[in-house]
């Protein structure tokens, strides 16, 4: 049974920043409400509210909102209207497809006299001859019936044949009443031979599932098999005979085909838990004692990880699953350590191997560390100056780019070339004699 809750209010409170002292307007639709409690405490200002589709089987509880204008209670189990002279400002009411079959119950409307729009469409009172006459003939103040504007003539009409009309409704109304008390005694009836039935399906399961009923059974895992097999068949007889089982439209009806369709949805949340809760039987060591990778889905929360480094191996545990990896060699697991990046979601784990190679030293002639020395102290003495960038041409060689293309000799026809004739040195006339007599030639 679902009840009004202070937290289903503020959940449908959004719009008001989850207050509920100040609401002006609150839809509680489809919520599979059962009573009407507890709104005129914490609601006040209502001014709209709306319960259509659920199970409330009686008004109550809303004669303390004075400023309520519009209630909409439609598709519910409502046999008559009632408890509503304290909401003063009710303007629009709307009990469509409801069960009220206590037509003259709407005279309690007559102390509303703001209300202007009643719509009773989809209820048993509908069927009654002079219906409409009755309800326009009671309530002066209406406007608006079943989305229908009443006229004047229609009003006037009404008021003059209102006591015979009234006096049908009266007739009308034991006899439907008289209907609804044998409807209650056959959906009790009907209610009490399902418990039975259900009472006795226990008793069997619990036969079939004694000690002395499996002591015959040599394979378990068989049995079990054909256990639920039996069961599946047994919920899909269930199921049709359910649904293809005639029964009236009643508020028992209704309330008892709710009731089935929620203890099968339980039924079948408490088959998925108990499938979640039987865990699968990881195997991370052999009989044999080698141990094996075993891998998880991806995507997780760095919560759910737990990290567990061994000399040989390493164990993540996400969610009771295991994620493990085989090393090749020996780590220290008190020097390792595991960090998640925030931005890739990668884990990384530091794991310091145990036998670590060491090398010796080798031993340096005298020569050797000399040079060092020297070196040392150029560096030493170089650390002081600015460090330059210098290139040994002996090392380097640059290609001449001039001689690349190598020159021949033109032959046959086409531009001349004049070629830069070779200056030669004047030799060096060693022989020759300084004569005195001859001037310098400059």
């Amino acid at each position: 049974m679902v009840h009004i809750t202070e937290d289903l209010v503020r959940r449908r409170a959004e719009h008001n920043n989850c207050e509920i002292f100040s609401l002006e307007e609150i839809s509680l639709h489809q919520q599979e409400i059962e009573k009407l409690e507890h709104l005129d405490k914490w609601c006040r200002d209502l001014k709209i509210l709306y319960l259509q589709n659920n199970l409330i089987p009686k008004i109550e509880n809303v004669g303390k909102l004075k400023k309520l204008e519009y209630l909409n209670v439609a598709l519910n189990n409502i046999e008559r209207v009632e408890n509503l002279e304290g909401c003063e400002d009710l303007k629009k009411l709307d009990l469509t497809a409801n069960f009220i079959g206590e037509l003259s119950s709407i005279e309690s409307l007559k102390c509303n006299i703001h209300l202007k729009e009643l719509f009773l469409m989809g209820n048993p009172c509908t069927e009654f001859e002079g219906y409409r006459q009755f309800v326009v003939a009671t309530l002066h103040q209406l406007k608006y019936l079943d989305s229908k504007e009443i006229e004047r003539s229609e009003r006037i009409k009404a008021l003059q044949n209102y006591p015979e009309v009234k006096r049908k409704i009266r007739e009308q109304e034991q006899t439907y009443l008289l209907r609804r008390a044998r409807e209650k005694e056959e959906a009790q009836r009907r209610m009490q031979e399902r418990k039975d039935e259900k009472q006795k399906q226990m008793d069997s399961k619990l036969g079939f599932d004694s000690p002395d009923s499996l002591q015959g059974k040599p394979n378990h895992a068989e049995g079990d098999g054909q256990q639920e097999g039996c069961r599946a068949v047994e919920n899909d007889d269930e199921d049709r005979k359910f649904w293809e089982e005639p029964t009236p439209y009643t508020p028992e009806s209704r309330l008892e085909t709710h009731r089935y369709i929620e203890e099968k949805r339980r039924a079948k949340d408490n088959i998925r838990e108990s499938k979640k809760r039987e865990k699968t039987s990881w195997t991370l060591v052999t009989a044999e004692g080698k141990v094996l990778n075993v891998n998880v889905p991806k995507y997780l929360d760095t919560s759910l990880l737990d990290v567990d480094v061994q000399p040989t191996y390493i164990r993540v545990l996400v969610k009771g699953k295991p994620f493990q990896l085989v090393l090749p060699e020996e780590v220290k697991p008190d020097s390792s350590s595991a960090k998640r990046s925030q931005t890739t979601g990668h884990l990384v784990v530091t794991m310091p191997k145990a036998k670590e190679v060491i090398l010796a030293k080798q031993k340096v002639s005298a020569s050797i560390k000399h040079s060092d020395c020297n070196t040392q102290q150029k560096n030493t003495r170089r650390s002081g100056q600015i460090e330059k960038l210098e290139v040994d041409p002996s090392k380097y060689s640059f290609p001449d780019v001039t001689k690349i293309i190598q020159e021949q000799e033109r032959t046959g026809q086409g531009p001349i070339k004049f070629q830069p004739q070779k200056v030669t040195e004047p030799k060096s006339c060693v022989d020759l004699e300084n004569n005195e007599d001859v001037p310098p030639l400059i």
